[in-house]
């Protein structure tokens, strides 16, 4: 099946083994606009210009770290000499404090700044990873460096009131008016930042910065997805092995009550968890790099980042059962839970039944709008078997209303250019994968089934992924 010329992988990352007509992927770009192209990444480069500012708050960092060891040295010198009395002790103490959150503040600004000013960090899935770089931007950074200013400052008052017998009526008056300063001008900064994130927000619901998402805690119309216990054995496809495009959803606003309303619209990073129904529990750190022969190590540590939830873009897993597609695509659900995303997880039984549901109930553009609230929808195992022609028109609704509004995570075993096959119809499977494909990042995993890797296979390969 031929794709649309115009399709191409996002990032500039292309297939590990192409399919006929990928090739046609290009993007013609216009000779006569080469120019303005030009300049504007020569202007765009000059952000590196800001990295040696960055390197000497490094630098700055080191003088604090001396700063700190000096003090301490002198507090003890004072102590073991028999010098320290309670009030010095306190004061030292909260000088040490006070350089230790100039310091925090500092490592912010250095990471948070050279993050979005200067170049993506690549922690290839660093597990101390901070939760607030994977969503940071300007109003994030201004409004945590006033927080910690703000910090800062009452530390200094506090610093004041403990030696009060020292400090003149003069200065601690001005100490608490600059405190209170502080005070105002942070919480007008963070009222400011509120709505610079809404539109955002509208596009999809990204929970608030360091915060939880908001999708709708009271419930109301919400016909939340309950999907089926799993058995531990869900990885490419249903616990069962071969689920049936009729199968019943529990999409009920009986089966919706049954959820707590903390799984709903909880700020905490569990609730987000549970309400996405994942079938079983995955991180990416768990997931054995070395046991396919053919993946994307750095792609899936960059996916990790989540940049591409930021971006509205989507992750597209192809390869054999077993290799792990869908312990990759809950891993990064997962995580994007604990960034204060919310996510949604079934498999593509469950979501044409879903999808079926709402369009006999005279209700499918509603419940794909009430879907904006998840910034990541995860669509698992497609390919397990054909679909009806209606059930492949409802899988296109779904991803035609997601394209450039949210992101949406696909496995599949099958190749794009089987997908003809899997969606019954040559132009809705054409239509499907120029969507889903145009802002993407397409990953290929080849290898053995992992579970089966204990009983030799039982004689069968695993077929590659063209």
């Amino acid at each position: 099946m031929p794709l649309p010329s115009h399709v191409t992988p996002a990032h500039g990352h292309s297939f590990s083994s192409p399919a006929p007509g990928l090739d046609s992927f290009r993007d013609h770009r216009d000779v006569a606009s080469f120019a303005p192209a030009a300049l504007g990444y020569a202007l765009f480069a000059t952000r590196w210009l800001q990295a040696p500012l960055y390197f000497g708050l490094v630098a700055a960092q080191g003088v604090y770290v001396y700063k700190f060891f000096n003090e301490l040295w002198k507090l003890i010198v004072h102590v073991i000499n028999g010098h320290a009395d309670e009030t010095y002790v306190m004061l030292a103490v909260l000088k040490l404090v006070d350089v230790v959150m100039i310091a925090n503040l500092l490592i912010m600004t250095i990471v948070g700044g050279y993050e979005t000013f200067v170049s993506r960090i690549n922690l290839q899935g660093h597990r101390d990873q901070p939760e607030w770089l994977s969503h940071v931007n300007s109003n994030v950074l201004k409004v945590k460096l006033a927080t910690a200013i703000v910090g800062i400052s009452s530390v200094h008052l506090l610093q004041m009131f403990v030696d009060v017998h020292h400090t003149s009526q003069h200065a601690l008056l001005w100490g608490t008016a600059i405190h209170m300063a502080f005070i105002v001008s942070a919480g007008i900064l963070a009222y400011m930042s509120g709505p610079m994130l809404e539109p955002r927000k509208s596009g999809h619901e990204c929970g608030g910065h360091g915060g939880g998402g908001h999708a709708d805690s009271h419930g109301e119309g919400n016909l939340q997805l309950i999907p089926k216990p799993s058995t531990g054995a869900h990885d490419d496809a249903t616990s069962s092995g071969r689920a049936t495009p009729s199968a019943p959803v529990a999409t009920s606003a009986s089966a919706a009550a049954s959820v707590p309303a903390s799984s709903l619209g909880g700020s905490g990073a569990e609730s987000r968890i549970r309400a996405a129904g994942f079938p079983a529990p995955k991180a990416l750190e768990d997931f054995d790099h070395d046991y396919p022969r053919s993946l994307d190590r750095e792609a899936v540590a960059m996916l990790g980042k989540l940049h591409f939830i930021t971006a509205k873009e989507n992750v597209v897993l192809l390869g054999p059962p077993g290799t792990g597609k869908t312990h990759l695509a809950v891993a990064f659900g997962t995580r994007a839970c604990q960034a204060g995303h919310q996510v949604l997880f079934a498999t593509v039984a469950e979501w044409v039944a879903r999808l079926a549901d709402a369009k006999a109930a005279g209700r499918l553009t509603e419940e794909l709008a009430r879907l904006d609230r998840y910034p990541l929808l995860i669509v698992d195992a497609l390919g397990y078997f054909p679909l009806q022609t209606e059930e492949a028109q409802l899988i296109f609704r779904l991803v035609a209303h997601r394209y450039e509004r949210g992101s949406l995570i696909v496995t599949s075993d099958k190749p794009l250019s089987s997908w003809d096959l899997v969606l019954s119809d040559a132009a809705v499977a054409s239509a499907v994968i120029d969507r889903l494909v145009h802002h993407s990042e397409i990953i290929s995993v080849e290898g053995d089934n992992y579970r089966m890797r204990d009983h030799g296979g039982f004689g069968f390969t695993s077929p590659a992924v063209r």
